[in-house]
């Protein structure tokens, strides 16, 4: 599995995960993050449980078991967090945030010793070590209970399924040209975005934010040069075709 440090400052460090070369046929790709700051850390959207054991080996190269305080899940899908019955063994003193309205779906994937923090609509901050993570509502995009993160002191927004391309092969960890990649993420975006409504409301709410780097849960991630083409690119997109 490939491990990228995408930002470090002192203490305080992201680490993307993902392109598994051993994960099964037919599986979807994903990127998982690693946040650390001080002696805390937190998992975001931690992946599926066909990725739980490269993603362990992994992540505690970076940090021991028992600095993974916090675990991160956007929304309900498996490729999000049907992991979390294996994390619940080897990180039972963590907490997951999660939305509220998936907490009765996400147990289902099993918690016994995990504990459940459920996300209200209108988000929260959770502090990790020295820094506090914001927890952005981006519901409808496209879950209808749905977060991102914003991590202020390292200018990144881990954004979900917004910015998500399923590409052929092993691409580039980073978007090189918009005006190409977008060819790889307009299916996507038209399909699993529901609402032109939501979109609209994300990108006046994100618009406001300093943000370096975008790093989304599928394909490549966005420097600061291209997030606002994105933004312009999404603002022009209609989405929630599958009626039409």
């Amino acid at each position: 599995m490939l491990a990228t440090t995408i930002y470090e400052q002192g203490d305080h460090r992201w680490i993307m995960f993902g392109r598994d070369p051993d994960k099964a046929e037919g599986i979807i790709d994903t990127n998982q993050y690693l946040v650390i700051s001080g002696e805390e850390a937190i998992l975001l959207d931690p992946g599926g449980i066909e990725l739980f054991a490269p993603m362990l080996s992994a992540v505690l190269k970076y940090v021991p078991a028992d600095q993974i305080r916090y675990l991160f899940a956007s929304h309900q899908d498996p490729d999000i967090i049907s992991s979390l019955g294996l994390w619940d063994q080897a990180l039972p003193n963590a907490s997951l945030y999660s939305p509220w309205l998936w907490e009765g779906f996400i147990r289902h994937f099993g918690m016994e010793r995990i504990r459940y923090c459920a996300i209200p609509d209108e988000g929260l901050n959770l502090t990790v070590g020295r820094i506090q993570l914001q927890f952005v509502p981006a519901h409808y995009l496209h879950s209808s209970g749905n977060f991102h993160v914003y991590d202020p002191k390292a200018k990144i927004l881990m954004s979900g399924d917004v910015g998500a391309a399923l590409e052929p092969g092993e691409p580039p960890l980073w978007v090189e040209n918009m005006s190409q990649h977008s060819a790889h993420m307009k299916t996507f975006h038209q399909r699993w975005m529901p609402s032109n409504e939501a979109k609209d409301h994300w990108l006046r709410r994100v618009r406001q934010l300093d943000i370096d780097i975008m790093a989304p849960q599928h394909g490549r991630l966005f420097k600061q040069a291209h997030v606002d083409e994105f933004f312009n690119w999404f603002e022009q997109l209609s989405v929630g075709i599958a009626l039409r």
